[in-house]
């Protein structure tokens, strides 16, 4: 232990250390250079220099999701802050435990409205609206007891993001070396021994029962598969995919909202939801019908009768509740025969309403499962492709294998690559993106190359916003506005960054050009040339809109 005085920032990096945390992202700045000098003198932790703070919290939020542990982005103060608030919102939706570190101006020119460089007024309100705590550190002595809470908050389910404040001399302030830099423990709702029994008691009595899977059970897979021993069939969201391997017999994947899996649900007589807040663009807006009764378990005491109305409600965690749920069923349940092959049945169904739109990327889907394998990260940025057949058509195996813009915002994708391929212990990384996308956050195609990240990133370009131009098609009578971007030469600028580059104008191509991406370590940029192959089969226009009522 150091026996001479450090700086704030030296004990925010060894505390830091001591969550786990081995890289973190950011953008460097005058207002939190005490810290970042304590990450480089200390060279323990992996420093990403992003190009943007957007980026930089968007790479630790992947980063996060695939390691499963604590996310760490670290911005400057006023406008860096800002620019890392949408990002922000995309982990809260996402519910990463992410810390978000900003600097501060000094304390004596504080909300004084002094028009000091670099200040925001009321910067803490901003954070707290896109974090799930934020907080300002006022004094040397409580920066590592509020850092501590801070991480606390962040891990404890429902996790999320949150926001900490430290003005620029508190970091560089020296004080005596801390005597305890332990994290603080991080609590596990347990849910009720009666709530268990009363659930158990109702399930015990269903022949065909399925369990809808979310992001809020992705620790839960031994305790998944227990009751899938028993006969429970799966479905899941788009966060919950891989906790059951998808390609198992039981499970429906990420399919839960095509009209096959709709009407398999009908013949379902009881549904549990894990972790899952039934969100609109899976429930088709909250009209979806799903297998009656329906009961639900969740951390979060809130989610009852949220979204859709519970028949009955478990709180606490997900692993712990299905554990004991899966203790009390033992040897009680008693399956419909035909379950597993009317699950089966729709399953197939459901997975070809998808390939029947794709039309020629059919092909690209079959090249990348080909070369790709089981032991992948998929990464997905907005794109026509993402909502068509990225979102389910791959299957994945791991609870921690697939990250997407969960809450719909465009142009994250390479960032999130970033920050999952540098979590992803040598698997290889696909990246799924639009040329509208990458053009939003283009400059951290130069991280992707400095880090050296092992991502395979296949764009998708149809020089513009595929996916406006359908809805303008279906629902604007045609009339295309704002959606036809000029649209770089990516080969021309994948050269200039010293981007490995591939263009397919023909998928016949695909699987020799992909299979010599994943050989080759380190970024790729490839170009599916959409424009040359041609379109889908079925044009995606978005989810449906619902026009307001006439008061004429």
């Amino acid at each position: 232990m150091p026996e001479q005085k450090v700086t704030v920032g030296e004990v925010i990096a060894a505390f830091l250390e001591r969550c786990g945390v081995s890289t973190s992202f950011g953008v460097i700045s005058i207002h939190n250079m005490p810290i970042l000098d304590a990450f480089h003198r200390r060279g323990k932790m992996r420093f990403v220099p992003a190009r943007s703070e957007a980026g930089a919290l968007n790479m630790a939020d992947a980063n996060a999701r695939v390691s499963g542990g604590l996310g760490v982005g670290i911005t400057s103060t006023g406008t860096a802050a800002g620019n890392a608030c949408g990002a922000m919102v995309e982990a809260l939706t996402a519910g990463t435990p992410l810390l978000h570190l900003t600097g501060q101006i000094e304390l004596a020119y504080l909300d004084r409205k002094l028009a000091y460089i670099h200040e925001a007024r009321d910067q803490m309100n901003m954070l707290g609206a896109v974090s799930k705590g934020a907080w300002r550190v006022w004094s040397a002595e409580t920066a590592l007891p509020t850092l501590k809470e801070a991480v606390r908050v962040a891990m404890t389910a429902p996790a999320g993001p949150v926001s900490v404040e430290i003005p620029i001399d508190i970091q560089a302030t020296l004080i005596d070396w801390p005597a305890d830099l332990e994290p603080l423990p991080i609590g596990i709702s347990l849910p009720t021994a009666a709530a268990l029994d009363a659930l158990a008691e109702k399930l015990a009595k269903a022949k065909r029962p399925l369990l809808w899977l979310g992001g809020g059970a992705r620790h839960a897979g031994k305790a998944v598969q227990r009751l899938i021993d028993m006969g429970f069939g799966i479905v899941t969201s788009v966060q919950g995919r891989g906790i059951v391997a998808e390609d198992h017999a039981m499970t429906l994947g990420a399919y839960n909202l095509y009209a096959p899996v709709e009407k398999f649900y009908a013949g379902c007589d009881a549904m549990l939801v894990v972790g899952s807040r039934l969100r609109s663009n899976e429930t088709l807006t909250y009209k979806l019908k799903l297998p009656q009764p329906l009961y639900r378990i969740d951390c979060d005491a809130q989610a009852e009768n949220r979204c859709y109305r519970s028949d009955l409600f478990v709180s606490g965690d997900a692993e712990a509740a299905l554990n004991g749920l899966a203790d009390r069923l033992a040897g009680k349940m008693r399956i419909d025969a035909a379950f597993a092959a009317n699950l089966a049945e729709t399953r197939k169904a459901a997975h070809q309403v998808v390939r029947d739109g794709l039309g020629p990327y059919n092909a690209l889907v079959d090249a990348l499962q080909k070369v790709a394998g089981r032991d992948f990260v998929w990464v997905r940025d907005v794109t026509v492709s993402n909502s068509t057949w990225g979102n389910r058509a791959l299957p994945l195996s791991g609870p921690r294998d697939g990250v997407h813009a969960l809450g719909g915002g465009i142009g994250q994708g390479v960032q999130m690559a970033v920050g999952a391929a540098l979590a992803a212990k040598g698997r290889k990384t696909l990246c799924l993106v639009g040329d509208g996308g990458l053009q939003v956050n283009i400059g951290e195609l130069a991280t992707l190359v400095q880090e050296k990240a092992d991502v395979v990133v296949v764009l998708m370009n149809d020089r513009g916003y595929g996916v406006i131009r359908n809805i303008q098609d279906a629902q604007y009578g045609g009339r295309r506005a704002y959606v036809d971007l000029h649209t770089p030469d990516f080969e021309t600028l994948a050269g200039a960054l010293a981007l490995p580059f591939a263009r397919i104008k023909d998928l016949a191509t695909a699987p020799a050009v992909l299979a010599t991406a994943l050989a080759r370590s380190g970024p790729t940029l490839i170009e599916i040339d959409m424009v040359a192959i041609g379109p889908f089969a079925t044009a995606f226009a978005g989810p449906p809109v619902k026009k307001a009522a006439s008061h004429a």
